[in-house]
């Protein structure tokens, strides 16, 4: 068994960690919920096929009137936008949470300035390492001696599978024109919505085992302490 560094000595008490983290969780879980409700959706436009009419988007700026189950994919969609957007900004939370209390913990300072916990996410090509590095990070500060939880390169390596081929979590098609893609070729559609939905578990996974290790590690300095 692998044996952790002495305890050093807090600069400042921890927060509070595990609301922040069930938060974080249940965000993630209505993400995943959300997404997995747009692959029901592809599969039913898929399923229906394209009316005669032709696709919502003619070209030219001309848009034909939606049906009825084109209407209630752009519900879905909307209401997938909007969680997942409510999730990012409470899984950022955590992190910044996770972060303080590494730095309060191991009395060091994180490697990435306060900014790329934000930045990390839109700047192209950083983006790429950034946001797992600050997680890598805020383990290893921590926890030096221990190897990163192998749960943090999965959830990254589905993250970036979900970014990547344009149909995934950002693309620049319009609503319009994924439901034209599902009516004219679905499986790409629905591989990025299965990989997005295992980011998400694999996030809500990760979050409960740093959170539950930065746990313990709070837990032995106060029993230190006392």
């Amino acid at each position: 068994m692998e044996k952790d560094s002495p305890l050093p000595v807090p600069a400042s008490d921890p927060r509070p960690l595990r609301g922040a983290a069930r938060l974080a969780v249940v965000a993630l879980a209505l993400a995943g919920v959300a997404w997995a409700a747009r692959a029901v959706w592809h599969i039913r436009l898929a399923m229906a096929g394209e009316p005669a009419s032709g696709p919502p988007d003619q070209g030219d700026g001309v848009h034909r009137p939606l049906n009825a189950l084109e209407n209630s994919y752009h519900l879905v969609d909307s209401v997938g936008g909007a969680v997942t957007a409510v999730c990012a900004i409470v899984f950022l939370l955590w992190l910044d949470r996770l972060r303080d209390n590494a730095r309060s913990l191991s009395g060091a300072e994180p490697r990435y300035h306060h900014l790329w916990l934000f930045l990390g996410w839109i700047v192209p090509v950083v983006n790429l390492w950034i946001p797992r590095g600050m997680v890598a990070d805020v383990h290893r500060s921590v926890f030096p001696d221990r190897r990163l939880p192998a749960v943090v390169n999965w959830w990254w390596g589905l993250w970036l599978a979900g970014l990547a081929g344009g149909v995934g979590l950002i693309y620049a098609d319009s609503t319009d024109e994924v439901i034209a893609r599902a009516y004219n070729g679905v499986w790409p559609l629905l591989a990025a919505d299965l990989v997005i939905v295992a980011a998400a578990a694999t996030a809500a996974l990760m979050v409960r085992t740093l959170t539950a290790a930065q746990q313990e590690r709070v837990d032995e300095v106060a029993r230190t302490d006392s």
